[in-house]
């Protein structure tokens, strides 16, 4: 347990910068005023510099975690603490400190090329800022710094997040909805408080911080016997107490429940704290939950902020707790922090203290006997520019070599929103079973204690057949559930739709959809550049709409419209403005005008009737399929089947030139063009069949003749030098292809020999030449091993494309490669880097990344998808195709393929 030190008092340094124990004499902790209290002993916690003691076995494999355990020093595993995950030592220290992606990052060559850009987007981030005083949704100027301090999300799917650090720190808020607040509530902490023969003997905030507030309060937690293991939608944190003969276990648990559309959108999270005495002597153990009543910025500087105690009984189950009120407009919210009362438990609270001062109140009262006071009634409102906490703490009795579990829950209910015009009211998706008044969050607290228990059988039955399958790395278990964080914690809404609220066009062409949207609602989350991508339920009511607006598009100068009809849109808005209702924030390029939108739309919408069955969707979606491949023809300028790209960025790489046919962009045409065909002939289109499939065999001929070069396609068919760069992305088409059960036999679009040819060539160049082979897949190579740098984006590493790619491997046979691939990028990211929950779009070989927290990365479970499609296919493989002596199918699992396939 590390003591005060004088030195740091006051300082306000975050641990993520000053996690080193203190190394003097064990000292005592004497309070000025303990009361029925004994000297409390604080144990001296030395460095692993110091003194490392040779431990009988690890508690994770180094193999699996890196170097992120090596500094623990502790032999206790924790309470249930599952075997695969993200593991890491709080003391440890990521070596690595990158910066975000600026325009100083970018070489005076492309620079010179995109001055123009450059100025515009200088005006039009003054106007955004200074003028309009809106956020950015992209910040090229104040970008997100590294903090690498992230761990699991609390919170379900579409009613906002808090994020609890890998430490212990409350530190990432997404309250309003697709707003992030970066902030480290220093109030909002664990703490324990340890009592033998009626006087207490320990008593400790669970937090490595030293802070310049709340002075009284022992800080200060010795990292090195410590650890969190993230597994999401749970997280654990086990902490030996040293000289205690005590493990705290803290178990986090947020109701992500698949197929579950109630429990999955609730704005809660569970603590379960399993206390393990190892000792002979009976204890009473005490954690306290202390929680700011807002963040400690300017949403709380008006006042008017005020806390309550309540107690809710159902069902013959008692929860009780602190209601936050938090009445600050547009979006006003009630935070509960509270607790199960059980026969072997005691619930007591502290109403209000000031989380600014040094806190002796609050710490003297757990002190004395292990509770708090429990006044009644509710506190005063707060004074402009004063700040108001409150704490909730649990007891329970220990008996020797015993243990016990204490049960918190965290609840915010923010049930009305408005985005940043407040133009609209919306209701969050959980209103539906919770209300839409306001006084929720108690029922939220009381439901999410009642329920944890049956929601963690429902996790462990949806993830144990990847965890238990031993053919699987550990890796890719953890990398597989923990960026799934995503779909909560990526700005995600989920909101009610009210009748009066519909949109227009559903009235007139898509009615028949009216009570599957009235039922699931609109969801919505944030790409990385800030403005919301489509996953809504029915993004083809945008592709009627059209937006006429004029405006600038910072890349070309050009002025074109907003939307036009018939092209799916780049994003459904900004959180800042009013989404849905204005779409297209994106405006570095007319997203109109770009090759691969609507196509992937396409592909996703047969890929999603492959994966469902559902011939009702399929229906409703061909008429839009339509009305997008209409649209797309007009990009076969020369009419051979194959659509051409316009000299300019114009597909998601919005950084990287493309002229004329590509392998990207025309392997997705052909890809689509192909789906369209099978489309037709399930809606009995007969002509429209017809018509694609004769599209479909002269793009073929074009693509094979303009793009393949023997080793793989190039990047385009332009007279530039970097045409013949090697992408990454090349084989994109086919990875859609196969993911909609198409793509061989008589589907077959890409020859067999040409695609495995080319992925061949991109693990040989884009991944094993690359930052020796250690960092996943480059996006461009140049045929002779040199990184493509002809662009601000041909030398990233995207980490969305890198799983794509390694799902497109494992399907067309190359597991082990595909494996390699990935997880290079997997340690780069959350082993190396330190961006844990919160994986970036990009980064580079050095230096920087870009975009954190981005969407791209959830394309791992295409790798799961491609596994299961082998798995379907075991009983009839290995087979060969007649003549080419190519397997078309692995042979292996990915942990058989990894011991008997080579590169090679």
């Amino acid at each position: 347990m590390g003591t005060q030190d004088p030195g740091n008092m006051g300082t306000g340094v975050p641990a993520s910068e000053q996690i080193s124990c203190a190394k003097e004499d064990p000292q005592v902790y004497c309070p000025e005023e303990t009361g029925g209290t004994k000297d409390v002993q604080v144990t001296d916690c030395k460095s692993p510099e110091d003194s490392r003691p040779q431990k009988e076995t690890d508690c994770c494999n180094p193999e699996d975690s890196g170097q992120l355990m090596v500094s623990y020093e502790g032999k206790a595993m924790g309470y249930q603490v599952p075997p695969f995950g993200w593991r890491i030592c709080l003391a440890h220290e990521f070596t690595e400190k990158r910066k975000p992606f600026q325009a100083n990052n970018v070489s005076l060559s492309n620079m010179i090329k995109h001055i123009g850009m450059g100025l515009r987007y200088l005006q039009w981030w003054y106007r955004k800022t200074q003028v309009e005083k809106k956020t950015p949704f992209i910040d090229m100027i104040n970008s997100v710094p590294l903090r690498q301090i992230y761990g699991c999300p609390l919170g379900g799917i579409g009613g906002g997040t808090i994020t609890r650090g890998w430490r212990g720190q409350f530190c990432r808020w997404q309250l309003n909805p697709g707003m992030y607040q970066h902030r480290t509530v220093i109030a909002d902490q664990f703490t324990v408080c340890l009592r033998r023969e009626g006087q207490t003997v320990y008593q400790q905030v669970l937090s490595l911080e030293r802070p310049s507030v709340l002075r009284s309060w022992n800080w200060g937690l010795c990292g090195y016997f410590a650890f969190y293991h993230a597994l999401y939608p749970r997280a654990w944190t086990v902490y030996q107490l040293p000289g205690q003969n005590v493990t705290l276990t803290c178990r986090q648990i947020t109701p992500i429940l698949p197929h579950d559309y109630q429990d999955s959108s609730l704005p809660v999270g569970v603590f379960v704290w399993d206390v393990e005495n190892e000792g002979d002597e009976a204890l009473d153990v005490s954690i306290m939950f202390s929680m700011r009543n807002g963040l400690g910025g300017g949403d709380d500087a008006p006042g008017g902020l005020w806390n309550e105690p309540f107690c809710l009984e159902r069902s013959g189950e008692t929860v009780r707790g602190l209601l936050l009120h938090h009445p600050t407009l547009p979006n006003p919210y009630t935070m509960a922090v509270a607790a199960r009362v059980t026969a072997a438990t005691t619930v007591t609270h502290i109403t209000a203290f000031d989380p600014d001062s040094t806190g002796q109140q609050v710490w003297q009262d757990l002190l004395q006997d292990g509770q708090l006071d429990s006044p009644t009634g509710q506190s005063t409102p707060t004074q402009k520019g004063v700040g108001i906490a409150g704490a909730v703490c649990v007891s329970s009795k220990l008996r020797p070599r015993g243990q016990c579990r204490l049960e918190f829950s965290l609840a915010w209910d923010m049930p009305r929103i408005m985005f940043g015009a407040k133009g609209q009211v919306h209701y969050r998706r959980y209103t539906r079973f919770f209300g839409q008044d306001g006084d929720a969050a108690p029922a939220l607290s009381h439901y999410a204690l009642c329920r944890y228990t049956e929601w963690e059988e429902r996790i462990s039955a949806w993830q144990s057949p990847v965890l238990d399958d031993r053919s699987l790395p550990a890796w890719y278990k953890s990398a597989l559930f923990n960026e799934l964080y995503f779909l909560a914690d990526g700005g995600t809404v989920w909101l009610e739709v009210l009748e009066d609220s519909l949109p227009e066009e559903l009235g007139r062409n898509m009615c028949h959809l009216h009570p599957t949207l009235r039922d699931y609602g609109r969801f919505g989350y944030l790409e990385g550049t800030g403005c919301w991508w489509i996953v809504s339920s029915f993004p083809s009511l945008h592709t009627y709409l059209e937006d006429l607006t004029r405006r600038r598009y910072l890349m070309s100068g050009v002025m074109a419209p907003v939307k036009r009809r018939n092209v799916i849109p780049h994003d459904i808005g900004d959180p800042d403005d009013e989404p849905w209702l204005r779409v297209n924030a994106y405006l570095i390029h007319d997203t109109a005008d770009w090759k691969d939108l609507n196509l992937k739309f396409v592909l996703q919408v047969y890929r999603d009737y492959y994966l469902t069955g559902d011939q009702n969707f399929l229906k409703d979606m061909w008429p839009v399929c339509l009305a997008v491949m209409e649209s797309e023809m007009k990009f076969d300028k020369d009419h051979d089947g194959l659509i051409e790209n316009g000299g300019y960025a114009d597909q998601t790489y919005d950084g990287w030139v493309t002229t004329g046919p590509s392998a990207y962009c025309g392997g997705l045409w052909l890809a689509a063009v192909a789906v369209m065909v099978q489309m037709a002939a399930l809606c009995g289109a007969q002509d429209i069949q017809d018509k694609f499939s004769s599209i479909l065999s002269r793009g073929q001929e074009a693509y094979e003749r303009l793009l393949w070069n023997g080793r793989y396609y190039n990047y385009d068919s332009s007279s530039r030098p970097q045409s013949r760069s090697v992408m990454s992305d090349q084989c994109a088409g086919q990875w859609f292809l196969k993911a909609c059960g198409l793509g061989e036999g008589d589907t077959e679009v890409f020859p067999t020999q040409h695609v495995v040819r080319a992925l061949q060539t991109v693990f040989e160049l884009n991944v094993q030449a690359f930052a020796g082979g250690a960092m996943g897949a480059v996006n461009g190579m140049q045929p002779h091993g040199v990184p493509d740098k002809s662009s601000v984006q041909s030398d990233e590493v995207w980490v969305g494309v890198v799983y794509g790619l390694a799902a497109t491997m494992i399907q067309e046979g190359l597991t082990w490669e595909g494996f390699q691939t990935a997880e290079g990028c997997y340690r780069t990211v959350w082993e190396r880097l330190g961006l844990a929950f919160q994986t970036p779009e990009a980064y580079c070989q050095q230096r920087v990344f870009r975009s954190l927290a981005y969407m791209r990365p959830l394309s791992i479970w295409a790798m799961q998808l491609a596994l299961q499609q082998q798995q379907h296919k075991k009983a009839s493989w290995p087979k060969v195709e007649q003549g080419t002596g190519l397997r078309t199918g692995p042979m292996f699992g990915p942990k058989e393929a990894m011991a008997n396939l080579s590169p090679e």
